[in-house]
């Protein structure tokens, strides 16, 4: 039992033992040594204090510019019978978009008429009045009645005028009911309020409008668009109103300029990040609703740090960032780096380096290829 128990023992502490033993430490890599003429692959920048202006990288979505682009309603009540502009098509302030056939268009007129008849007769009347009041041919009373009669004519005329430019008759219509032209063929026109391009058709031929409320067209002006990008945690620091922005799509290497011109006060419950919107000028319509874009934010206030080519950054097995930095004996040695913003074609390293260091820029892939030998 003794022996037995001994035995045990022996066996527990040596197991006890082995796993007590700590792991083998990772082989560390050799600095590398290159020839004169391996030396000539390679380019060394010196690194140094710099001042910039940190950029800050997004993805945005174009939308329209809601300060130059609106929602054409219908003005009067009835069926379409003609559509006059096509998706995508550039219109003038006033163009028509379509046509209704509309009572409330017939009712309109006809009310101008009757207003406009009367007014000429009651004002006809008052004068005739005046004059005879002057030669003691009416008695005041009826003079005064006839003014007032002629005033309040006028005035019925003057709000069927306002009734049918609510509802955009054009002004040859109008002059041509005031110089008593008949109107043969009354028909209503949705017109457009500015000037810009036709983004959005919503009626058909034969659909019934309701004056006020249907939704007809949407018009903008698309020579200016705005880009809505997503900015997360202490990026948000970093932005102001008023700063530049380069927006660029991802075809061909066109960007456009703009400005930070909102930033969002709450924060999106979804994504956790905050809405800024970029203001960005769109020659030839390039930029287009709902289009993915990339953004570049540079930030208006002034930094200063160490800042490095993007072209001196390796990634290891571990996908760590690192450079290769010159010894004081001539060797290249690994040194891992923390990556603060990019700005431009270059880092700004928050730990690893310091100033008067010397890394490799160019040809570093080299280096690390001669150290994995």
């Amino acid at each position: 039992m003794a022996a037995s128990a001994a035995v045990a023992a022996m066996l527990l502490g040596g197991c006890s033992s082995k796993s007590a033993e700590p792991p083998p430490p990772p082989t560390a890599l050799a600095n590398v040594k290159l020839s004169a003429a391996q030396l000539q692959n390679v380019h060394v920048y010196s690194v140094e204090p710099a001042k910039f202006h940190k950029t800050i990288e997004s993805t945005g979505v174009v939308d329209f510019d809601n300060d130059q682009a609106t929602s054409v309603l219908a003005p009067m009540s009835g069926p379409v019978s003609r559509l006059l502009v096509s998706l995508g098509q550039k219109v003038r302030k006033g163009e028509p978009l379509a046509a209704v056939a509309s009572p409330d268009f017939a009712a309109a007129i006809s009310a101008y008429q009757k207003a406009l008849a009367t007014a000429k007769t009651n004002r006809r009347l008052a004068d005739l009045d005046k004059d005879l009041l002057e030669h003691n041919g009416v008695a005041q009373k009826e003079a005064a009645q006839a003014e007032t009669d002629a005033v309040n004519a006028e005035a019925d005329r003057d709000a069927a005028l306002q009734g049918l430019t609510a509802l955009n008759i054009p002004e040859e219509t109008i002059k041509d009911i005031q110089q008593g032209r008949t109107i043969v063929h009354a028909e209503g026109m949705i017109r457009s309020p500015i000037a810009g391009t036709v983004v959005e058709k919503l009626i058909t031929p034969g659909e019934l409008l309701a004056a006020g409320t249907t939704p007809c067209f949407t018009v903008a002006d698309l020579s200016r668009v705005w880009v809505m990008a997503q900015i997360f945690g202490s990026d948000l620091t970093q932005v102001a109103l008023g700063d530049s922005a380069q927006v660029a799509t991802g075809v061909g290497s066109t960007s456009f300029p703009g400005k930070v011109d909102n930033i969002a006060a709450l924060v999106d419950p979804d994504t956790r990040s905050v809405g800024v919107r970029v203001v960005v000028d769109n020659p030839g319509d390039l930029l287009k609703k709902q289009m993915y874009v990339r953004v570049r934010i540079e930030a208006h206030a002034e930094s200063s740090g160490l800042l490095i080519p993007v072209s001196a950054i390796l990634r290891d097995d571990e996908n760590l960032p690192f450079v290769y930095r010159v010894e004081s004996d001539g060797s290249f040695a690994r040194e891992h780096v923390t990556l603060g913003s990019r700005t431009g074609d270059q880092y700004d390293i928050a730990d690893g380096l310091k100033p008067g260091d010397r890394i490799v820029v160019d040809g570093g892939i080299f280096v690390q290829f001669m150290q994995n030998q």
